[in-house]
């Protein structure tokens, strides 16, 4: 059975931080750590002490994490960035509720004896002989310390103590991966029996030393079963410092999802109920697994399923009618055609994420030119007079008096300088648009025609696609362009505002002018006739976007939802050459541009240099950070590569910041994913002067001395599909309503027993519902507590396995 986890971490804001800069103010940034191990950077947030960020990750792990850390920072041009402080959260306090965490939370001082990492390998012998009781304590190695020193390295050594003894170990110089080897024996003093504790230091000419870290065995362990194997190092015990508040505070939002996954034919029955709902009427179905959850589930919870169900249906072929299902559903609840999809239903969210996981590329291809454009040319551009700054007048070089009058024209002129290539982009895209969403749009644009077909409601079946394609997705991607990975770094303040500015007027195209001229925001008139004359040319763009032949065949088979073919990611990196003899580090790495998709690492001088070299992905064994010190650079990782029975590669490649190396790391290890045979340690050094530089082992081939994080990923619209995965969430959510479920049908539904209206106006609806309707539905709702109740038994038996194992073999450290 295999299992699951995934973090879905949100750093919405910061506030009351403190100034760190001689203006007054600071330059915060965010960098989140999983167990130690840098998944995220937040883009900075420039001369704010209360920055948005607005920044969510979803970090699938591996199940035996430990704990998140937030580190706030403030970024300087010259020297070290600052710290300002921390958040750091324990696995327990994440899953106290099920919902996760929601909370402003104040940062804490960065103690440099609580900043502990690693792992420590003992192996421990209780012996008894005519002198007494001896403890024999096995130091064998220790991987991923601390880096204490300017090097970015320590000098560990081991300080062991029992009772009122203590012995140490020797010290290795400059490693973060120390081979020890030594056996230390101390004898029981009278007395009660005492833990056993070993602490690891890093040693320093000049000045105390550095501590590493520490493990603990009380004496009842030592006595029933000696520890062996590796054990995580941790910080002293001390009460954790509460700021006050003096540091500032993070709103959070963190939510730890875990699961088990069962083999794939469990889960048959449940797939064939799913696919089968999508397929009946949706109008008169009660009972399915779909009307289940419709009716079930809230909040970030919906988006979370929407975005299963999704990658579920679009696994085996049925995404269109699994999407028209949930419109029609919706489409024949509304009575006023004006509030049509403006709700956060299933159906308004399954669309929305359906359009980010098929529509993403085609998204990148249509904005990011003039959003690239906006980034670099960093026009000012205001219309509204309350806002408007007068003393910036000469950045926008017009002459005489400055004036509102003088602002506005030039403004006007910038905007529509933008908005005319964005619109010719989007209604020029038709060809562009991928077949799925038009197939999808196509069928809501018949939907809505066909339940308002008067000639008032004329504008509706238009205003159904292009409340979802310009006020859900092209919109939102306009006003805040890292979050569909249109740029790297938030936009400053003034590129922020020139943002808003043209989402808004996309905004009101995509609503067909319906609200011109109403509301607060009358200082967007001067815009009005550009987007009139926009508006006539978005509906010709719909007409052809539905005028669309096909459809998906149903219950075809399950394909991957990135082509392998595809690429997924690409860009420049700089490569190390293959064993540059004699050449100093800067001239090792050179510039070259590389491809990624689902079946080669191809790479070339430029991207339009013909020849090109490739690595392909099913060799890939790890892909793993490679420490600062290996060769004085940062954000370097390495590629081990393996063909066949011979012998390991390793390629370097150098990204230029924290986030490159993370997106990379991220979708190397997705591609690689299925292959089989894959390192389980690594050294995160290199091979030079006849060592490594981590675990200073003299024989190349000697085995890795760190952990590989093949399970650490990034989540994002290229993941692969994953059904057992998506369809075991799915069956969490319909868990949830089985009570619900029985209270409706298998009960007297004349009778009040549940205090929820939805349960109420359903058994209102079963109370008008004809006999023979009434009877599928009760069937329907049979059949499927009938699969739940089979799934609960499958997974209590795996548990029950996974138990005896566990009691049967040696226990796990």
């Amino acid at each position: 059975m295999a299992k699951s986890s995934s973090l879905n971490v949100r750093v919405v804001e910061g506030r009351a931080l403190p100034a760190k800069d001689v203006s007054g103010s600071s330059d915060p940034y965010c960098i989140v750590k999983v167990d130690d191990e840098v998944v995220a950077r937040t883009a900075t947030v420039w001369r704010s002490l209360s920055p948005f960020w607005g920044e969510e990750y979803t970090v699938h792990l591996p199940l035996d994490f430990h704990h998140l850390a937030f580190y706030v920072l403030d970024e300087d041009t010259v020297g070290h960035d600052d710290i300002i402080g921390k958040i750091s959260l324990s696995r327990e306090a994440i899953t106290a509720d099920p919902r996760g965490i929601d909370s402003w939370i104040n940062l804490s001082r960065v103690d440099p004896d609580a900043e502990v990492q690693g792992e420590i390998c003992l192996d421990v012998q209780m012996l008894e002989d005519t002198r007494g009781r001896c403890l024999r304590c096995h130091v064998l190695q220790a991987r991923d310390l601390a880096p204490r020193d300017i090097t970015g390295t320590s000098d560990p050594f081991a300080r062991v103590f029992w009772g009122s003894q203590s012995l140490e170990t020797s010290t290795i110089k400059k490693t973060r991966f120390p081979h020890w080897d030594e056996v230390l024996e101390l004898r029981e003093m009278p007395g009660a029996p005492a833990p056993l504790r070993v602490e690891l230091w890093d040693w320093d000419m000049v000045g105390k030393n550095d501590f590493l870290g520490m493990v603990e065995f009380p004496p009842q362990v030592l006595q029933q079963n000696a520890p062996s194997g590796w054990f995580r190092l941790l910080p002293f015990p001390r009460a954790e410092e509460d700021s006050g508040g003096t540091l500032g505070a993070l709103r959070l939002k963190v939510r730890l999802s875990e699961d088990r996954i069962l083999p794939s034919g469990y889960y048959q029955p449940l797939m064939e109920l799913l696919m089968a709902s999508v397929l009946e009427p949706a109008e008169e179905d009660a009972a399915s697994p779909l009307a289940v959850l419709e009716e079930l589930t809230l909040g970030d919870c919906r988006q979370d399923l929407a975005t299963k169900l999704v990658k579920l249906f679009l696994g085996k072929g049925l995404a269109g009618p699994f999407l028209d299902y949930l419109t029609r559903r919706e489409v024949m609840r509304t009575t006023d055609p004006n509030t049509l999809f403006r709700s956060n239903s299933l159906a308004s969210k399954a669309m929305e994420q359906f359009m980010k996981l098929v529509g993403m590329p085609y998204l990148h291809e249509v904005l990011k030119p003039v959003i690239t454009r906006v980034f670099e040319e960093k026009k000012y551009m205001e219309l509204d007079p309350c806002k408007m700054d007068l003393g910036r007048t000469r950045r926008i070089s017009f002459k005489g008096t400055p004036s509102e009058e003088h602002v506005r024209d030039a403004s006007l002129g910038l905007l529509t300088g933008y908005l005319g290539p964005i619109v010719d982009a989007i209604v020029g895209s038709v060809g562009r648009c991928p077949p799925a969403m038009r197939l999808a749009f196509k069928q809501l644009h018949q939907c809505v025609e066909k339940r308002f077909p008067q000639a008032e409601h004329e504008d509706v079946k238009y205003l159904a696609i292009s409340g979802f394609l310009f006020l859900r997705f092209f919109a939102p991607a306009i006003l805040t362009p890292k979050l569909f990975d249109l740029r790297d770094q938030h936009a400053d303040p003034q590129t922020s505002r020139s943002l808003l500015l043209l989402a808004k007027a996309v905004q009101s195209i995509g609503n067909l002018g319906q609200q011109l001229g109403q509301g607060k925001e009358l200082w967007m008139a001067p815009l009005h006739p550009f987007l009139l004359q926009s508006i006539s040319r978005v509906r010709h763009f719909l007409d052809q976007l539905v005028d669309v032949d096909g459809e998906e065949e149903a219950g075809s088979p399950a394909r991957a939802l990135v082509a392998p073919s595809v690429i997924v990611r690409e860009g420049y990196l700089l490569k190390r050459k293959e064993e540059p003899a004699g050449l100093a580090t800067r001239f090792a790495f050179k510039k070259r541009y590389f491809w990624l998709s689902g079946e080669t690492l191809s790479y070339s001088k430029s991207p339009e240099w013909q020849m090109r070299s490739s690595i392909p992905v099913s060799h890939i064994r790890a892909v793993e950070r490679v420490d600062e010190g290996a060769f004085q650079l940062p954000h370097v990782m390495q590629v081990v590569t393996q063909a066949g029975a011979g012998a390991p590669h390793t390629t370097y490649l150098q990204c230029k910041n924290v986030n490159e190396l993370n997106q990379w790391l991220s979708a190397l290890r997705k591609a690689s994913a299925p292959n089989p045979d894959k390192l389980a340690a690594c050294h995160p050094g290199a091979f030079r002067s006849s060592r490594w530089t981590c675990c200073l082992r003299a024989e190349r081939s000697a085995a890795g001395c760190s952990r590989t994080h093949s399970a650490v990923t990034l989540g994002d619209w290229s993941d692969p599909l994953d059904p057992d995965a998506e369809i075991q969430m799915v069956y969490r959510q319909l868990l949830l309503g089985r009570d619900q479920l029985r209270i409706k049908f298998q009960e007297d539904p004349s009778i009040d027993s549940s205090p929820e209206a939805d349960t109420e106006k359903g058994s209102r609806a079963m109370e008008g519902a004809c006999p023979d309707a009434l009877a599928q539905q009760r069937a329907a709702a049979a059949r499927l507590l009938e699969v739940l109740a089979d799934l609960d038994r499958a997974h209590e038996e795996f548990q029950q396995r996974e138990q005896q194992k566990v009691a049967l073999g040696p226990l796990g450290h």
